[in-house]
């Protein structure tokens, strides 16, 4: 009987020093619970993903040189009996400096690295850049370890996209022997990837021959959030073991697996990996030693703020082995708060301000900023205009009074009205598009003197409908440092917002949103009688068409074959293709979807394809 830990951990890219303490300490807690193997997320040393970092000759040095500090620490600290698995930034030194950077995997055990692999698929594709900095690795190394009942058995090791490619080292674990996998994952989150990722441990462990150990990340990095959600199966595919979703946690079980052989094969054994190249075996014993006992300490570590969704109380607190599944809305909306929690707390800052409509927007931005770092660091601002209507300032200041933000009211009127009469000599009209996003422009200035003035990060309150359709104004309602519902089209942000305001009534809470703020027709508030409509197709419609084009990446031909209007089709096609040079101006935010504006999707500004016109 082997019990594994697998410590779903929230790393910093570029944090060295404090990512090795995290190595440490859920060693100690791992330890605690009598685990003989713990396993950490791919590129916990450094942080994932470290892109242009990779070209530092210092950063991967420095990786390196922490990497043997920590398996020193281990041993130090009472530690070195557990044998851990961890990602970190590596060299080859046959290689040159920036071209030879394998992203590693090591096994640390009785003070010292014992033994490291590289990753063997490297994906380019998403939100992935691997090509640009690494080279595949193709060594498994399987590791004999001594279980609780006196026998060893052997594990082998994986990195992420290695088991979401056909052959390679799945293909060399088989051929090994080895009873385990285990795999360090840093794998972001999308909508529906859960079940994908079950699906994919449970058919690689059945390929593999071996239980499989997926260990992930969690926490948001710019624009990624990662879920944790590692996964334990065993050999047949049967689900053993399960962590929580956004949160820390460490996830323990005991895994029946077969002894090795009592003749160990040869400590290198090249093989067939089914994939056009060879993978060398490589086998290390490591000495039986038992695991300490370590008494766990009381240690604060960072939790996400979910007041109203059912997670576990606290990192690890919860026994599994299966932690509770989360609804499809409460998965996105945990995700969204993850990224704006980590985004605002890595980058050093201490609170975040909002321009605040009392629209159904920046209600959901403002809400997901007060359950990410608490509504005592949340400031709005509200800033009525000319057109604005009495229930936007009601329905803001009810807000307010629901959930206890900082508010200022700073009415623009007058801001406005001297810049249009400063502007008119030179041919500036009193109505019209110039003078409407002029009132965004005064706005966005407002925001941005106050963020100087006291340090607030400014929260952008546009959603992946607008930015699609260039439905913002450039340094106006774009301006700002982050954007939490940028990748949430217009429709999810309704039900995102009745979903938490029905959450919060089922805990007994007071619902955050205005009911008001939800059911009103959107407007955007900068002519008379304005509309969302006056520009947009209703939101349902568009965003069925939006999600075709920039999704699913359907040219007009297929759009229209889906049964889309033509002239619809063409319309919106136009607007989202003229729109590229405002996104690319945009603040970066969460990736909730499987192509976000950002990482994702990586269009030319200067482009003069257009897809032809509906016939």
């Amino acid at each position: 009987m082997l019990r594994i830990a697998l410590a779903q951990v929230n790393a910093t890219v570029g944090d060295l020093d404090g990512n090795a303490g995290l190595i440490v300490e859920w060693t100690r807690r791992a330890a605690a619970r009598g685990a003989r193997v713990a396993v950490f997320p791919e590129m916990m040393l450094t942080g994932y993903p470290v892109e242009d970092l990779a070209l530092r000759a210092s950063f991967v040095e420095a990786s390196i040189r922490t990497l043997h500090a920590v398996a020193a620490r281990l041993g130090a600290e009472g530690l070195g009996g557990i044998a851990v698995v961890t990602g970190y930034l590596d060299r080859r030194a046959d290689l040159a400096p920036r071209t030879g950077l394998p992203d590693a995997a090591a096994l640390l055990h009785g003070r010292r690295v014992v033994i490291t692999s590289a990753k063997h698929h490297l994906p380019n594709y998403g939100v992935f850049d691997e090509f640009r900095y690494f080279v595949p690795g193709n060594t498994l190394p399987v590791f004999r370890v001594p279980a609780s009942d006196g026998e060893s058995v052997e594990v082998a090791i994986a990195i992420c996209e290695d088991l979401w490619q056909d052959g390679g080292p799945v293909a060399a674990c088989r051929r090994s022997g080895a009873g385990l996998l285990v795999v360090p994952n840093a794998s972001p989150y999308e909508r529906g990837k859960d079940d994908v990722r079950l699906d994919l441990c449970v058919r690689r462990a059945r390929e593999a021959g071996a239980a499989l150990a997926y260990a992930n990340m969690i926490g948001g990095q710019d624009e990624l959030v990662f879920d944790g959600d590692s996964i334990l199966v065993a050999a047949d595919g049967a689900l053993l073991a399960r962590g929580p979703q956004f949160e820390e946690a460490l996830v323990v079980a005991d895994l029946d697996l077969p002894a090795a052989a009592p003749d160990q094969a040869p400590s290198e054994q090249p093989v067939d990996a089914e994939d056009g190249t060879t993978i060398t075996i490589k086998r290390v014993t490591l000495p039986a030693s038992q695991p300490p006992a370590v008494q766990l300490p009381a240690v604060q570590l960072p939790a996400v703020q979910l007041p109203a969704v059912q997670l576990p109380a606290g990192p690890g607190e919860l026994e599994g082995p299966l932690w509770p599944r989360l609804s499809d809305p409460a998965e996105v909306y945990g995700a969204l708060v993850t990224g704006v929690r980590d985004y605002v707390r890595k980058n050093g800052f201490r609170s975040v301000i909002v321009a605040l409509s009392g629209g159904i927007d920046s209600a959901l931005t403002a809400t997901i900023a007060a359950d990410a770092i608490g509504p005592s660091s949340v400031h709005v601002v509200l800033m009525p205009s000319r057109y604005s209507s009495g229930h936007s300032v009601s329905d803001a200041e009810d807000l307010v009074r629901r959930q206890g933000l900082h508010a200022v009211m700073i009415p623009i009127k007058s801001m406005v009205d001297a810049f249009s009469e400063e502007l008119a000599p030179a041919g500036f009209p009193e109505t019209g598009l110039p003078a409407e996003n002029l009132q965004a422009r005064v706005r966005g200035v407002v925001l941005m003197g106050l963020s100087n003035a006291a340090g607030h990060l400014v929260l952008t309150t546009g959603n992946k409908s607008e930015l699609a359709t260039g439905y913002s104004t450039l340094y106006g309602d774009s301006a700002g440092g982050f954007g939490p519902i940028k990748d949430v089209p217009k429709t999810l942000v309704w039900e995102l917002s009745r979903w938490r305001n029905a959450e919060a009534a089922r805990l007994g809470a007071t619902p955050p949103i205005p009911e008001n703020s939800i059911a009103k027709p959107p407007s955007a508030e900068l002519a008379p009688g304005q509309m969302d409509t006056d520009s947009l197709p209703p939101y349902e419609v568009l965003d069925a068409i939006l999600d075709d084009y920039v999704e699913k990446d359907m040219g007009t031909a297929e759009l229209i074959a889906a049964g889309h209007d033509p002239a619809l089709v063409e319309r919106v096609v136009r607007l989202v293709d003229t729109a590229e040079y405002k996104r690319r101006q945009y603040p970066p935010g969460p990736k909730i979807s499987q192509k976000n504006f950002g990482r994702d999707r990586r269009l030319p500004i200067t482009n003069r394809w257009r897809e032809p016109r509906p016939s």
